[in-house]
Parts: structure tokens; C-alpha cells; sequence
């Protein structure tokens, strides 16, 4: 019987073998079938194409970054971040993929990469690095994730942990709103919305890959072992400020042990070379002198996380006494007033979010959901439009859009738009579609 020529398989076993994720990608017209593998060059069998990662990339990679509070307006940091990631594309096994590197401004520890190349890393881990080998070191590990392809790998075998384009969650929702009350944890709502679950063999690919790209980058590998060792002690003493991360990319002694051995074998020679720290030390002097701020907003994430909304309240006034010009201060405290049903403070610091950065998504999206909740329905209407504008292609946007013109008492609009919300999700069976089918429904729409 004639053998597949990628797997080695027969024709039968092949196909048997693909049935279960051809089911579920063919109707999207992601299989793909054969390729070679960039880091091996071996054959693989891989049901995403090239222009398939970077269409993802270009369409999750955005709601991504809002959710974490949008890419930082200190742009200097930025500028800085960009150039250490640009500085080892040289050394990659996919110098064709569009790459890009973002400071977000989330302060829970994280870094993670989409798989057309867009690759982000919070304000909470950079304050974790010591020097500038260990940001090479962890930029590089993103790289090696999207070098080897495991993004498209978790998504042909169907392994991503949450594919959402809500922006923020499509849970959340207010009294006000006529849709029930807050019961989302928001410490959660900022993070992983479409983020793969690496396994631990693909942590220890982008981990081999990432060494030997920073190594031959012109960074000292210890670097590398350096930012395996504040991993390994975070994963065993702060558990909880690394949730996401871990879950995400599982740590384990196994992966401090084999940097190691790498750092006095392979990549001794580059001993000699500089960690950078100095220079580490000065471009990230703006964002150390918000730690104490930073820490504060840690713990009220905690504390939103746990439901213990008083703690979180007095954890962000704490913060906000320290710089009422951090946005995303502004908005988490927007969020713990929606909750608490104090409408009036939560529309106050929305609006001073948008303020600060009219062009970021979040503020406007609380400020709406605020004004819906303060029977305010055209000024809630005047937030969603701007979140269209600003972060397009979200259904949940397009549904407050129509709640709110129903509100007005504007009919034939907010008809259009339960319709087009309704099309978007594929008449999806929730809260939201049932409440427009209704109401389409109700007023006899055809």
C-alpha cells in the first residue's frame, strides 16, 4: 500500500491518524498537509501555511495587546525592546517572518509570540530582568517558538487554551446593563486570550533555540541561565504573580539544569562577552521608577482575582496616590468601581483613561459599559463606535452598540446591529444572542 511520503505512514493510517483535526480546520481551509520543518529540516506534517500564521497573527495579535492595556506610550522603552529583539533576527531559522516586539503594559509577568512573529512582553517581567542578556534571552525563547512553528503546531492539533476576540470578555457585563451582574474574576480578563499552551518539549525547543540565538547574537550565555534561574525561583516561591506565564510555558528544574550545561559546554566561549546590564539599567530607568507602582497594581490584581474587591479598591487608590497618570491604573480601577456598582467613579476614571490614551481600546470599552450602567445610552453608543474604530472586528463591541441604541429607543439601529452581531458570531447560542434574537424577534424584524 502506497506510504504517505511526510509521515511514512500508509495512505490509511494517514488518513485515520488526521481525521479528528481535519474535521475541525478543513472547513476554515487550514490543511495543509507536508511541509519541512525550519528547524530541523525535516518533514512535518503541518496544517497551517505561512500566510495562514501571519493572517492570525495580524488579526489576535491586536486584541491581545489591549487586553493587556495596549503597547506602552513610552516609546524610548519600546524603541529599546525593538532593537535587542532586532538584533538576533540575523541568527533565526525564519528571517522572511514579518517580526515585531512590543513593551504592553500589563504588569503581571509575561512574554508571548503569535505566530506570524508579533512578540510582546509586560512591564511586570522586564522589572524581573537583571540585564540585558536575560531580555535577549527571553526574546530570543519567543523566537525559538515562532522558529519551530509551535503556535501553528497547537492550532492543527487544536491545543490553543482560548481563541476569544471579545477585546476584553464577552462575560462581562453590568446591572445596569439589564444583562446581570459582574461575576467575572478581572484579575483574569487582561490575559491569555489567545495564547498557546506550549508543551514541555516545545518550551525545550524554544529554549535551545533561543540560547544559541542570543549566544551567537554577541550576549554572554549566562544570560541565559540567569533568566532560567529567576524563572525557577518565581515558579517555586511566587506561584501566584506567574500564574499566566507558567501555564502557559511550564517551568521545570529540567530546563535550568540543561542551560546550564549548554552555558559551560557549548557556549562557554562566550564567557568574555558582556550581560549588558549597564545599559539594561539605563533604558529601563523610567519604567524602575514606577516598581512601587507596579507592585501596587500586582496586588490589586490579587485581589480582584480572589473577589475581595475592598482589598483591591484600597490596593489601586494606593497606586493612583502614587502616579494618576498610569492608564492602566486608571482603567483596573474602573473595572473594580463597575463591579462594586459605584457607576459614577467608574465613568470618572474611564474617562480619564481615555484621556490619557485616546487611542487604546480598554478605556473607551469600560466608559461604555459605565454609561450603559448610568442609563446614559448615546454617550455609551459614542464609546463602543470609538472601540470600533480603534480595535475593529469585535462582535462584543457591535452588541453594546446596538444595546445601547435600544436603550435610546432607536429602533431600526439597533436592529442593524443585533443583525450584524448575530452574523458575525454564527447565531452562537449565549446570553447576548438570545437577548438580540429577542428583540429582533419582538419587533417583528425580517
Amino acid at each position: 500500500m502506497e506510504q504517505n511520503e511526510c509521515t511514512g505512514m500508509t495512505r490509511r493510517e494517514f488518513l485515520q491518524g488526521c481525521t479528528a483535526t481535519a474535521i475541525t480546520l478543513a472547513g476554515a481551509g487550514l490543511f495543509q498537509g507536508c511541509a519541512i520543518d525550519p528547524v530541523t529540516g525535516q518533514k512535518q506534517l503541518m496544517l497551517m501555511s505561512r500566510d495562514q500564521e501571519i493572517s492570525v497573527d495580524k488579526q489576535q495579535s491586536p486584541f491581545q495587546f489591549s487586553s493587556d492595556y495596549g503597547v506602552t506610550q513610552d516609546k524610548e522603552l519600546n524603541r529599546y525592546v525593538a532593537g535587542v529583539g532586532q538584533s538576533m533576527l540575523p541568527q533565526v531559522h525564519r528571517p522572511d517572518m514579518p517580526y515585531n516586539f512590543q513593551v504592553v503594559n500589563a504588569t503581571y509577568i509575561n512574554a508571548y509570540a503569535f505566530p506570524g512573529g508579533s512578540i510582546a512582553v509586560t512591564r511586570g517581567i522586564l522589572l524581573a530582568l537583571d540585564n540585558e542578556a536575560e531580555l535577549a534571552s527571553l526574546l530570543g525563547h519567543e523566537l525559538g517558538h515562532v522558529n519551530a512553528r509551535h503556535t501553528a503546531e497547537q492550532m492543527s492539533k487544536g491545543q490553543i487554551s482560548s481563541i476569544l476576540i471579545a477585546g476584553l470578555s464577552a462575560a462581562a457585563e453590568t446591572q445596569g446593563a439589564g444583562l446581570g451582574d459582574w461575576t467575572q474574576k478581572l484579575g483574569s480578563l487582561g490575559q491569555g486570550l489567545f495564547l498557546s499552551k506550549y508543551s514541555r518539549d516545545n518550551e525545550r525547543e524554544a529554549d535551545t533555540l533561543g540560547h544559541r540565538y542570543m549566544a551567537r547574537s554577541g550576549y554572554n550565555s549566562k544570560g541565559f541561565t540567569g533568566l532560567m534561574e529567576m524563572l525557577n525561583e518565581m515558579n517555586t516561591t511566587k506561584p501566584n504573580s506567574t500564574q499566566m506565564l507558567f501555564a502557559t510555558h511550564p517551568m521545570s528544574r529540567e530546563r535550568l539544569d540543561s542551560a546550564r550545561d549548554r552555558d559551560r559546554g557549548i557556549y562557554r566561549e562566550t564567557h568574555s562577552l558582556s550581560l549588558y546590564r549597564d545599559r539594561y539599567m539605563d533604558h529601563t530607568a523610567n519604567l524602575r521608577s514606577q516598581k512601587t507602582l507596579i507592585a501596587k497594581l500586582q496586588e490589586a490584581d490579587k485581589f480582584l482575582a480572589k473577589a475581595q474587591y475592598d482589598q483591591a479598591e484600597g490596593a489601586l487608590m494606593s497606586a493612583l496616590r502614587l502616579n494618576d497618570n498610569d492608564y492602566t491604573a486608571q482603567v483596573m480601577t474602573a473595572k473594580c468601581m463597575l463591579i462594586r456598582k459605584k457607576n459614577k467613579n467608574a465613568a470618572y476614571h474611564a474617562g480619564l483613561a481615555k484621556q490619557l490614551f485616546p487611542r487604546e481600546n480598554q478605556g473607551h470599552y469600560i466608559s461604555g459599559l459605565s454609561n450603559l450602567a448610568l442609563k446614559k445610552p448615546m454617550q455609551a453608543h459614542a464609546d463602543f463606535t470609538a472601540c470600533s474604530r480603534l480595535l475593529p472586528g469585535n462582535p462584543q463591541t457591535t452588541f453594546y452598540q446596538g444595546y445601547a441604541l435600544d436603550m435610546a429607543g432607536r429602533k431600526q439601529a439597533a436592529a442593524r446591529e443585533y443583525v450584524a452581531y448575530l452574523k458575525a458570531v454564527n447565531y452562537a447560542s449565549n446570553q447576548y444572542s438570545q437577548h438580540a434574537y429577542k428583540r429582533l424577534k419582538a419587533w417583528n424584524y425580517k
